[in-house]
């Protein structure tokens, strides 16, 4: 299993943290989120990317993602090609990004006008990185994403958008984890997992204390070899338990019967 991590949920941590983090619990991967106040950001310099690039490659892990704050249907300017090409100098596998549109998105009479203006920002992007689209605010569901996926298959020939699964968005929703991978399985490159409680409106909570179901997510990917990563949203939940206290707990509930 190509198991990761979202340093989501160690903001502020020291890459040689992050590390230690990683390979002290059997991780292989990180989500990086780029934000001003982190390691990984798009204002670091060349020197500073190949080090960054040098040491992640160096402790044996992978980067799944640098995890952007971009948009993509949001009418104000955000950087996307800027985190394109970060995800680039550090060999990341792609770009995560937001949908980010009006509450009507997607709706039967056609393309939103956020959807519209995603076309327009996917056709002009550079392409040798993937933009991976999370399941998330106006497009939760397998269903959402699916549908504009199909829609840029068929507006921009040769587009580079992925989807990344955001299962535990997806559940809260109604779908089953069969349900949303038939749905994203022609686009999908990512899976992100954490553990919630559907009795208290979906809120993340330890490991040990919520309703996810995990073990139908794995069914749904046995045989499969996508990345699948931990996002623990300690950034936004501070009363979350620590990376150090979850990741180890993440294994047992990985491999419980």
């Amino acid at each position: 299993m190509r198991l990761g991590f979202a340093t989501l949920g160690c903001p502020g941590a020291a890459l040689d943290e992050v590390l230690a983090l990683a390979q002290g619990n059997k991780f292989t991967g990180l989500e990086l989120r780029a934000a001003p106040d982190e390691f990984t950001n798009v204002g670091l310099s060349p020197a500073q990317r190949r080090e960054l690039c040098g040491r992640i490659e160096d402790a044996g892990l992978e980067i799944f993602a640098v995890s952007s704050y971009v948009r993509l249907c949001a009418v104000e300017e955000q950087p996307l090609e800027a985190h394109l090409e970060l995800a680039a100098d550090l060999g990341a596998l792609g770009v995560r990004v937001f949908p980010g549109d009006d509450a009507d998105a997607g709706t039967p009479d056609g393309p939103s006008a956020g959807e519209i203006r995603a076309l327009d920002r996917v056709t002009s992007a550079p392409r040798e990185v993937p933009i991976l689209l999370e399941t998330h605010d106006s497009h939760s569901t397998g269903r959402q994403v699916a549908a504009f996926c199909a829609l840029l298959d068929t507006d921009v020939p040769g587009h580079n958008v992925r989807a990344l699964w955001d299962s535990s968005h997806t559940w809260s929703h109604g779908e089953t984890a069969a349900e949303s991978y038939a749905l994203l399985r022609p686009w999908l490159e990512l899976v992100q997992f954490k553990q919630a409680d559907s009795r208290q409106d979906y809120r993340p909570v330890a490991i040990d204390e919520g309703d996810f179901p995990i073990h139908d997510l794995l069914a749904a990917l046995d045989g499969t070899d996508y990345p699948l990563s931990l996002e623990w949203e300690l950034k936004w939940h501070p009363e979350l338990p620590s990376l150090a206290e979850t990741l180890p707990a993440v294994h047992a509930w990985l491999s419980a019967p």
